[in-house]
């Protein structure tokens, strides 16, 4: 008999599933899904909801993996063709960077929130390590908080020092489905630890010499607040290559150049070379914020690489 379930954890050849009945299964995936899902690296991911049927040895086989109402994809990287999941049926989605070690990249900020106006999956921007921050590094934080609150972007500052800088996090949490996701470093780990004491899950150090993080989360996993809610913690992204989006539709998932590209002078802008256009005069004007122009830019001539 099939039991139902969600994918609580990802090793990559084994499935955790938290049946609906309380008890979890260490499950596998038979090879027909990975055939029929050739575009995907991982046809299933934490927080899809499956079917499985328990064997003899009182592990699991997925029998069925159930439609999702949404995911976090990127493209896949190492060489590998079509999509990866990051996590699927989610609530909202945090993007975690540093201030310091590693140093926070407004680029990569843009590209998890187009993949979030995509899929329509509200957003949360942390930047996190603040008691490292200098004078420069809290005026240009200040500056980048007030264009990302102005298109409607929640943005939290903290620092695992301080608890009162925590609390705002806890409160988007609470009684919801989240992930966290950014670069390995910026202390996604740590903040996890920081509002859950209980959970004290393993952080190493930035590298003093290259300022990257280390891969400390190896695997995807979704794990129980104890105010409520779960959140997945996954492992560090160091590229974000967006998919199943068109050139043509990125205009649309700035929330700032959505309206004004129909006053553009050609009805197919791209907002970088032609005349006329509508959106760059926005940023000659300081309508458009330089830095979000600039993640347009790369977004947009990446896909003609």
């Amino acid at each position: 008999m099939a039991k139902k379930g969600r994918i609580i954890k990802s090793t990559g050849s084994w499935y955790e599933v938290a049946l609906d009945s309380g008890e979890s299964i260490s499950s596998r995936l038979p090879g027909k899904f990975r055939l029929n899902k050739k575009e995907q690296t991982n046809p299933v991911a934490v927080g899809d909801i499956v079917e499985i049927e328990e064997v003899e040895d009182g592990t699991g086989i997925i029998k069925e993996i159930k439609e999702r109402f949404n995911k976090i994809a990127r493209q896949a990287t190492h060489g590998r063709r079509g999509e990866h999941i990051i996590v699927a049926n989610i609530d909202q989605a945090f993007v975690v960077q540093s201030v310091r070690k590693p140093r926070y990249k407004t680029g990569f900020i843009d590209r998890f929130l187009v993949t979030c106006e995509a899929f329509e999956i509200p957003p949360i921007i942390i930047i996190n390590k603040m008691d490292l921050a200098t004078d420069k590094d809290l005026k240009n934080i200040k500056f980048i908080q007030k264009v990302y609150n102005s298109l409607g972007y929640d943005f939290i500052t903290c620092s695992i020092h301080d608890e009162t800088k925590l609390r705002p996090i806890i409160d988007h949490l609470k009684n919801k489905i989240s992930v966290f996701a950014g670069p390995s470093g910026v202390g996604k780990t740590s903040i996890l630890n920081a509002i859950d004491p209980n959970i004290n899950r393993t952080v190493k150090k930035v590298s003093e010499y290259s300022q990257k993080g280390k891969h400390t989360t190896t695997y995807a996993e979704l794990i129980p607040l104890h105010f409520g809610g779960y959140l997945v913690d996954t492992p560090g992204i160091r590229e974000f290559g967006l998919i199943h989006i068109e050139p043509r539709e990125i205009a649309l998932l700035f929330p700032e150049m959505e309206e004004l590209q129909n006053e553009c002078k050609f009805y197919n802008c791209t907002h970088i070379h032609e005349p006329g256009c509508a959106i760059k005069k926005a940023v000659e004007d300081g309508e458009i914020a330089e830095f979000r122009y600039k993640s347009y830019k790369n977004i947009y001539l990446s896909f003609e690489q």
